[in-house]
Protein backbone atom coordinates (compact mmCIF):
# COMPACT_ATOMS: atom_id res chain seq x y z
CA UNK A 1 0.00 0.00 0.00
CA UNK A 2 1.06 3.27 -0.69
CA UNK A 3 0.28 5.84 1.93
CA UNK A 4 0.43 9.42 1.23
CA UNK A 5 -0.41 13.04 2.55
CA UNK A 6 -1.25 16.78 1.84
CA UNK A 7 -2.03 19.78 3.61
CA UNK A 8 -4.74 22.09 2.15
CA UNK A 9 -5.57 25.53 3.43
CA UNK A 10 -9.47 26.00 4.66
CA UNK A 11 -11.51 28.89 6.70
CA UNK A 12 -10.90 26.51 9.67
CA UNK A 13 -7.22 26.16 9.41
CA UNK A 14 -5.14 23.89 7.82
CA UNK A 15 -6.17 20.21 6.49
CA UNK A 16 -4.41 17.34 6.60
CA UNK A 17 -5.55 14.34 4.20
CA UNK A 18 -4.11 11.17 4.28
CA UNK A 19 -4.82 8.63 1.49
CA UNK A 20 -4.11 4.62 0.55
CA UNK A 21 -3.56 4.03 -2.98
CA UNK A 22 -5.70 6.94 -3.73
CA UNK A 23 -8.50 6.39 -1.37
CA UNK A 24 -9.02 8.99 1.37
CA UNK A 25 -8.34 6.96 5.42
CA UNK A 26 -7.68 10.33 7.34
CA UNK A 27 -9.22 14.55 7.22
CA UNK A 28 -7.52 15.81 10.23
CA UNK A 29 -7.85 19.64 11.74
CA UNK A 30 -4.80 21.68 12.76
CA UNK A 31 -3.25 21.88 14.98
CA UNK A 32 -1.99 18.39 13.54
CA UNK A 33 -2.63 15.44 15.63
CA UNK A 34 1.00 14.34 15.86
CA UNK A 35 0.51 10.88 13.67
CA UNK A 36 3.64 8.52 13.55
CA UNK A 37 5.51 9.15 10.22
CA UNK A 38 4.19 5.54 9.36
CA UNK A 39 0.55 6.64 9.12
CA UNK A 40 0.86 9.98 7.62
CA UNK A 41 3.17 8.61 4.80
CA UNK A 42 4.86 10.70 1.80
CA UNK A 43 3.91 14.30 1.53
CA UNK A 44 2.84 14.32 -1.89
CA UNK A 45 -0.11 16.49 -3.45
CA UNK A 46 -0.79 13.98 -6.17
CA UNK A 47 -4.12 12.14 -6.09
CA UNK A 48 -6.15 14.82 -3.72
CA UNK A 49 -7.10 16.42 -6.61
CA UNK A 50 -10.70 15.79 -6.39
CA UNK A 51 -10.71 15.46 -2.51
CA UNK A 52 -9.09 19.42 -2.51
CA UNK A 53 -11.73 20.51 -5.02
CA UNK A 54 -14.65 18.92 -3.26
CA UNK A 55 -13.66 20.63 -0.11
CA UNK A 56 -13.20 23.92 -1.75
CA UNK A 57 -16.62 23.36 -3.31
CA UNK A 58 -17.72 22.56 0.52
CA UNK A 59 -16.82 25.41 1.92
CA UNK A 60 -18.02 27.79 -0.53
CA UNK A 61 -21.15 26.69 -0.26
CA UNK A 62 -21.68 25.15 -3.17
CA UNK A 63 -21.46 21.00 -2.13
CA UNK A 64 -23.94 19.55 0.32
CA UNK A 65 -22.25 16.31 -0.03
CA UNK A 66 -18.85 14.54 -0.58
CA UNK A 67 -18.45 11.99 -3.63
CA UNK A 68 -14.88 10.40 -2.82
CA UNK A 69 -13.56 6.70 -2.17
CA UNK A 70 -13.20 5.96 1.49
CA UNK A 71 -11.52 3.62 3.89
CA UNK A 72 -12.25 4.45 7.48
CA UNK A 73 -10.46 2.16 10.18
CA UNK A 74 -12.75 1.34 13.49
CA UNK A 75 -14.94 -1.12 15.65
CA UNK A 76 -18.28 -2.19 13.91
CA UNK A 77 -19.54 -0.31 16.05
CA UNK A 78 -17.87 3.15 15.06
CA UNK A 79 -17.99 2.29 11.19
CA UNK A 80 -22.10 1.88 11.91
CA UNK A 81 -21.96 5.48 13.31
CA UNK A 82 -19.95 6.97 11.23
CA UNK A 83 -21.84 5.57 8.29
CA UNK A 84 -25.08 6.64 10.08
CA UNK A 85 -23.06 10.51 9.93
CA UNK A 86 -23.09 10.39 6.46
CA UNK A 87 -27.10 9.88 6.18
CA UNK A 88 -27.77 13.37 8.03
CA UNK A 89 -28.84 16.02 5.53
CA UNK A 90 -26.76 18.97 4.82
CA UNK A 91 -27.98 21.65 6.55
CA UNK A 92 -29.46 19.61 9.74
CA UNK A 93 -28.42 18.03 13.27
CA UNK A 94 -28.93 14.83 14.57
CA UNK A 95 -28.30 13.90 18.86
CA UNK A 96 -26.28 11.64 19.81
CA UNK A 97 -29.30 9.52 21.21
CA UNK A 98 -30.77 9.81 17.94
CA UNK A 99 -27.77 8.29 16.16
CA UNK A 100 -27.43 5.76 18.66
CA UNK A 101 -31.05 4.47 18.12
CA UNK A 102 -30.91 4.40 14.34
CA UNK A 103 -27.37 2.24 15.14
CA UNK A 104 -29.04 -0.59 17.30
CA UNK A 105 -28.13 0.97 20.54
CA UNK A 106 -30.60 3.22 22.03
CA UNK A 107 -29.16 3.77 25.25
CA UNK A 108 -25.47 4.54 23.38
CA UNK A 109 -25.72 8.08 23.49
CA UNK A 110 -21.95 8.26 24.97
CA UNK A 111 -21.01 5.65 22.78
CA UNK A 112 -21.97 7.42 19.65
CA UNK A 113 -19.95 10.29 20.98
CA UNK A 114 -16.90 8.54 21.91
CA UNK A 115 -16.94 6.82 18.37
CA UNK A 116 -17.30 10.64 17.03
CA UNK A 117 -14.22 11.69 18.83
CA UNK A 118 -12.49 8.72 16.84
CA UNK A 119 -14.04 9.84 12.99
CA UNK A 120 -10.99 9.94 10.96
CA UNK A 121 -12.88 11.67 8.34
CA UNK A 122 -13.76 14.93 10.03
CA UNK A 123 -15.88 16.67 7.31
CA UNK A 124 -16.36 14.53 4.81
CA UNK A 125 -18.18 12.12 7.32
CA UNK A 126 -20.28 14.93 9.26
CA UNK A 127 -19.75 14.00 12.78
CA UNK A 128 -20.14 18.12 13.12
CA UNK A 129 -24.17 17.47 13.00
CA UNK A 130 -24.37 15.62 16.19
CA UNK A 131 -25.23 17.75 18.98
CA UNK A 132 -26.68 17.49 22.17
CA UNK A 133 -30.26 16.35 23.03
CA UNK A 134 -31.11 20.06 24.23
CA UNK A 135 -29.78 21.41 21.25
CA UNK A 136 -26.46 22.30 22.54
CA UNK A 137 -23.00 22.35 20.66
CA UNK A 138 -21.17 19.31 22.84
CA UNK A 139 -17.82 17.87 22.03
CA UNK A 140 -16.08 17.80 18.70
CA UNK A 141 -12.56 17.16 18.13
CA UNK A 142 -11.72 20.14 16.37
CA UNK A 143 -12.98 22.38 18.83
CA UNK A 144 -16.50 23.73 19.15
CA UNK A 145 -15.68 27.06 17.42
CA UNK A 146 -15.05 24.93 14.31
CA UNK A 147 -18.03 22.82 14.89
CA UNK A 148 -20.21 26.27 14.92
CA UNK A 149 -18.84 27.29 12.17
CA UNK A 150 -19.48 24.31 10.15
CA UNK A 151 -23.15 24.56 10.96
CA UNK A 152 -23.00 28.00 10.20
CA UNK A 153 -21.82 27.77 7.02
CA UNK A 154 -24.48 24.76 6.10
CA UNK A 155 -27.10 27.19 7.45
CA UNK A 156 -26.12 29.62 4.91
CA UNK A 157 -25.32 27.75 2.43
CA UNK A 158 -28.34 26.04 2.51
CA UNK A 159 -30.86 29.29 2.46
CA UNK A 160 -29.02 29.98 -0.78
CA UNK A 161 -30.76 26.90 -2.89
Amino acid sequence: MSRTHTAVPSPIGPLTLVADDGVLVRLAMSPPVRFPDAELGERSDEGFAEAVRQLGEYFAGERTGFDLPLRPVGSGFELAVWDQLTRIPYGETRSYGYVAKAVGEPGGAQAVGAANGRNPLAIVVPCHRVIGADGSLVGFGGGLPRKRFLLDLEQRADRLF
